[in-house]
C-alpha cells in the first residue's frame, strides 16, 4: 500500500507533442477530425492553429499520476473540465507539463489533484483522480 500525505508531489512530468503524436492518437482513437492535423481546416473555424485531443491531454495527465503509482493502483474515479486547448505547432509541437500533488486522503481513497498545463497556460482545471487505498 503506498503511503499518501496531503501536499505531496507524487509526480512531475512534462511530456512533448508533435503533430505525428496527434496522428498516432487520432489512429488509435478514431478521431480524425481535421482540427487536429490541419492548419487549413483549423484557422478556418477560428481556431489559433492545430489542437491536441482533449481526451490526448486528459490520458497523459493521467499516465503520469499512475506511472508513479505500484502496478495494480486502482482509479476510482477520474475527472478534469477543459479550460484551453493545447496548440501543437508544426515545427516545434508542444510542451504539456504535469504536476500531481495529494489533496485529500481519506479511509478509502485519496484524491491526487493534477496541474496540467501548456505554455504556461493551465489547459485542465479540477483535474482529480481518486485512487483506493
Amino acid at each position: 500500500m503506498t503511503e499518501f500525505t496531503v501536499g505531496d508531489v507524487i509526480a512531475e512530468r512534462t511530456l512533448h507533442l508533435t503533430r505525428e503524436s496527434l496522428v498516432r492518437y487520432a489512429g488509435a482513437s478514431g478521431d480524425f477530425n481535421p482540427i487536429h492535423y490541419r492548419d487549413d481546416v483549423a484557422a478556418a473555424v477560428g481556431l489559433p492553429g492545430v489542437l491536441a485531443h482533449g481526451m490526448l491531454t486528459m490520458g497523459i495527465a493521467s499516465s503520469v499520476v499512475l506511472s508513479a503509482l505500484p502496478a495494480g493502483t486502482e482509479v476510482v474515479d477520474y475527472g478534469v473540465r477543459f479550460t484551453k486547448p493545447v496548440v501543437v505547432d508544426a515545427e516545434a509541437g508542444a510542451d504539456v507539463h504535469i504536476v500531481a500533488k495529494v489533496g485529500v486522503v481519506e479511509e478509502t481513497a485519496a484524491r491526487i489533484d493534477l496541474t496540467v498545463k501548456a505554455a504556461e497556460t493551465t489547459v485542465l482545471v479540477k483535474a482529480q483522480l481518486r485512487v483506493a487505498l
